[in-house]
Formats: structure tokens, sequence, C-alpha cells
């Protein structure tokens, strides 16, 4: 099976990949991953004024933080996944990979904050739903 993480290093993240392990299924070896990281896009003025060295350095630390955790974790549960980053919105750019990249199952970890349907499930989490047709696991 082809496995999506969408990981966005913060608790939640913890607790899908807390998950993954106890659920052998879904957290086999046999299993190729790919885990996912979205960074929110700078606004124009502030990537003008910053010089393109500045504002990649920035995506690059911001990447680094969130995925340099996650790969030492599944390195230390037998996985080798491959690892991806996008700029942009983030519920976006994880449905667009996940059916671009023909994979079988996106698993990622709901907020649940914002309105009252994101209060249930979070507002990336809703809009990867809305416009995803790949299955999704939604961790909370």
């Amino acid at each position: 099976m082809k496995i999506l993480l969408a990981v966005d290093g913060s608790a939640y993240t913890r607790k899908m990949l807390a998950y993954l392990t106890t659920h052998e299924d879904l957290f086999a070896t046999h299993n190729v991953y790919t885990v996912l990281t979205v960074q929110p896009a700078l606004p124009p003025r502030a990537r003008a004024s910053l010089g393109k060295e500045i504002v990649d350095s920035y995506y690059a630390e911001e990447v680094d933080k969130v995925l340099t955790p996650v790969s030492k974790f599944l390195q230390r549960h037998g996985i080798d996944a491959k690892s991806s980053w996008k700029i942009g919105p983030a519920g976006e750019c994880i449905a667009k990979l996940a059916e671009t990249g023909k994979f079988d199952l996106l698993v990622m970890g709901s907020h649940g904050h914002g309105s009252l349907v994101s209060l249930v499930m979070g507002s990336v989490a809703t809009k990867v739903l809305s416009s995803c047709k790949v299955p999704v696991l939604l961790i909370r």
C-alpha cells in the first residue's frame, strides 16, 4: 500500500505516528510511505524584501524542524519513508499530492479548532476531506 503521511510537527502529528505504531496493518515495512509537510507561503512583499536566499533558507529551516523528528521516528521503527514538502495552502497541497501521487491512503492528524465543523475536524482536515478523492484516515 502506498501511504501519504501529512505532518505539521504538532502534537497531533505525534498522536498520528503513535497510532500507526499500534496498528501493524498500517505501519508495516512492506508499505511505501511518503511524509509531506506544507509551509504557508510568505506574503509577496516579504519575499521581495527579504530576497530569494533568505526566503529559501527560512523554508528549509521550517521544513527541517518538522521532517527531521518524523524521519527519525520512522527510522527507529524500521520505516524508510520518502520526504516531500510544498509551499501554499495546506489542505489544497495535501489533497493534490495525494491524488497526483496515486496514494492508496492519506493519514493525518486533526487539530480541531475554528468554526463548528472545524471544531470537530480542523480547517486543514475539512479542506482535505472536501477536495480529496483518496481515502483519508484522520487521527485525533
